[in-house]
Order: structure tokens, then C-alpha cells, then sequence
């Protein structure tokens, strides 16, 4: 899916309305010129008399046009909306503008031209969406084969009209919509054998949030050879537990930074199903887990249908992920391994009293006892 650009060489806008079933129309081109004139033209924040000014600078942008024929116009086919938008640079100019000097022209221009991928797009669709809010990674691949359930909803940014859905149209059409020059590539059945080379090719960065756990392993073992740095964030109660794994730095790298131990493909495959919890395990971080996290994926498939996920977790993850992309992208320094964003560290006052320690130490060797774990 795809949204259709007018073919100004070929075709007249009127005509080009002709051809499509148009439900919306959505023109703010003078409000999108006024706000890029103000941006090019920042004394005027303090002196807001520019109506001359303006004038001009839209005659001079529209030329022998109408304002109607200027920029670009889009139509959507998933919801039957034609809208109107400036020219490709402008659009990237004026909705990063207040990104500045936070990041710099250079680095968005870097921080768009780095290749994405995010795999899995529960937690992953707020990273998608945070790095496109942001001006990120003009060209994404995205992919997850699941559909958008009543329970998702408590933590994927949407209504109840999405319930059924796939989750990577849903995505496709977010992204088109913030930027229609974007170049999205969507894996709606998924990552399988079949695809997981190309999937990988030519990006720059891989994020993944998959459930699958030999797919989190394929993924890693081909990101390694190719020497794709792998972030992965995983919602933590109301806190995110960050791994992030640099082969573009260090091929030697183990997956999963050493936490499966010297884990391979096929050593994966002998573990019986009864010792899938352990490995989960070890991967999420025995020390770090919350507590309340490790008591209720005890009551999975007892008085729980599945592990719990909140909102504020899920969404905390998509900005450590485009936080971790950004200064990947720009070079910059960053830890590796694994690393908690701990809200309950930072707002809980008795979180580091010695009683509250001792609780939360007592709930996880329980925890470990109960599944055989020992670290």
C-alpha cells in the first residue's frame, strides 16, 4: 500500500480528482507556507506585523501557479482522502523545525538517511511511530504478521476500529500519512526463512520485538554476520529493560550480549518446551524483572491468559528506540548490554529501602526456584 501522487507532468489536478474516489479532501497549504515563512524567518516571532512579507514569499513560491498547483498532492486509499502537501525538502524542513538545534541539520539529515528495521510491532509500532515523528529514517522496513486484538489496545496507540487488522497496515498508513515520501517496505506475513535476507538487506539498524524466540535468534545470528547493531526493547512493568548488541562494532559479539550463554541455532532446537521459561528468562534478565511481572507469568495459562503489558511501558520503549537509533545513527557513543529504565527507582521513595529490596529479592529466588533457574 501505497498512497498515489498527482502526475503534475502528465495530468491536470482536475483530472487527477476524476480518477479517485474522494471521501476528504484536505487542503492547508497556506497554513503549511505561513508556518514554513515563519520558521525561515524567525525575527518575525517577536514582531508578528508580516502580512507583506508573507505575501510576497508566497507569490514567489507559487511562481505563475495557483497555490492550488504548488507543492504535492497525495491521495490515500485506505480511507479515500486527498491532501495537499509542500514539496519533499520543505515537508522534511518544516516538520523538523523544532527539532533544531536539539539535532542539528546535519544530523537529521543523517538520522533520515539511516535504514530501519523493527520487527514485531506491538511495543515496535511505538518505536516506528516515534522515529517518524521525529524525522527519522525516511526508508523502513517493518513487519509482523499479527492482527490487532481487543487486549492490544492497552498499550498500541489506536481505537477499537483498528481491532482485526493487521498491525503493519496500520503502521503503513500512519507513516505515509506523517511523511509521503517515506519509502516503508512492510512484511505483513512477517519474518520467515524465506524472508529474512532480505528483510535485512541494506539496513542500518535492526530493531527487535518479536515473541518468537528461534526468530529472535535467526535475526541475531544474520545481523551478526551482516554486522547489523540489534536494539530491543522489552516493557518491564511500568519500566523498559533495553538490550542493545553492536556487531557493527564487534562481530565477536554473543546474541542476546551472552545472557543465553553461547546459544546456536541448533542447540535451540533440543531445548524441550518445559525449559522454553528458562531461556526466556535469561534473555529478559532475571535481576531486573519487576516482581509483580515474575508472580504473574506464573499464573499464565492458569488465571491469566498472557504475561501482562502496559501502556506507559510500551510506549517508554518506543522512545528509548528512537533515542538508541538516533545516536547510532549519528556515531555517537552509547552503551552496550543490557540496561533498565527504572520509573519505580526514580519516583518510588521507599524503592531502595532496605525492606523493599529484601521483598523484591524474596519474590525472585521464588520466582527462579519455581521454574529450576539458578544464576
Amino acid at each position: 500500500m501505497k498512497p498515489i501522487q498527482w502526475d503534475k507532468a502528465n495530468e491536470s489536478l482536475e483530472d487527477f480528482r476524476k480518477k479517485l474516489d474522494i471521501d476528504a479532501e484536505i487542503d492547508k497549504y497556506d497554513e503549511l507556507l505561513e508556518d514554513l515563512f515563519l520558521i525561515r524567518n524567525p525575527r518575525f516571532k517577536f514582531e508578528p506585523s508580516y502580512k507583506k512579507e508573507l505575501e510576497e514569499f508566497i507569490n514567489e513560491h507559487k511562481g505563475e501557479k495557483s497555490l492550488e498547483e504548488a507543492g504535492e498532492w497525495f491521495y490515500f486509499p485506505w480511507n479515500n482522502i486527498l491532501m495537499h502537501y509542500l514539496l519533499d525538502e520543505m515537508h522534511q524542513e518544516i516538520r523538523t523545525a523544532r527539532n533544531k538545534n536539539i539535532i542539528t541539520k546535519d544530523e537529521q539529515e543523517k538520522f533520515y538517511n539511516t535504514t530501519v528495521g523493527i520487527a514485531g510491532l506491538s511495543v515496535g509500532s511505538h518505536g516506528v511511530l516515534t522515529l517518524s515523528m521525529m524525522g527519522g529514517s525516511k526508508t523502513i522496513k517493518i513487519a509482523d504478521l499479527d492482527v490487532v486484538s481487543g487486549s492490544n489496545l492497552n498499550r498500541i496507540r489506536h481505537d477499537f476500529s483498528v481491532v482485526g487488522r493487521n498491525k503493519c497496515d496500520i503502521a503503513i498508513e500512519e507513516l505515509y500519512q506523517i511523511n509521503p515520501y517515506a519509502d516503508v517496505h512492510a512484511y505483513n506475513k512477517g519474518i520467515t526463512e524465506k524472508n529474512i535476507d532480505e528483510f535485512l538487506s541494506g539496513l542500518d539498524i535492526l530493531v527487535e520485538e518479536l515473541d518468537n524466540l528461534e526468530m529472535k535468534i535467526r535475526l541475531r545470528i544474520k545481523a551478526k554476520e551482516l554486522g547489523i547493531p540489534v536494539i530491543m526493547a522489552t516493557d518491564n512493568g511500568d519500566n523498559v529493560i533495553v538490550d542493545i548488541e553492536r556487531y557493527d562494532l564487534d562481530k565477536n559479539t554473543e546474541i542476546f550480549n551472552g545472557a543465553a550463554g553461547h546459544l546456536t541455532l541448533e542447540e535451540f532446537k533440543k531445548i524441550p518446551p518445559q525449559e522454553m521459561p528458562k531461556l526466556a528468562t535469561k534473555i529478559a534478565g532475571p535481576k531486573v524483572v519487576v516482581p509483580r511481572m515474575l508472580t504473574s507469568v506464573l499464573e499464565v495459562g492458569r488465571t491469566l491468559y498472557s504475561w501482562p503489558q502496559l501502556g506507559d511501558a510500551a510506549t517508554l520503549s518506543g522512545v528509548a528506540i528512537a533515542y538508541i537509533v538516533r545516536r547510532i545513527a549519528l556515531g555517537e557513543k552509547i552503551k552496550s548490554g543490557k540496561i533498565e529504565i527504572n520509573l519505580d527507582s526514580i519516583f518510588d521513595p521507599d524503592y531502595n529501602t532496605k525492606e523493599a529490596r529484601n521483598a523484591r529479592e524474596s519474590i525472585r529466588e521464588n520466582f527462579l526456584k519455581t521454574i529450576g533457574l539458578k544464576i
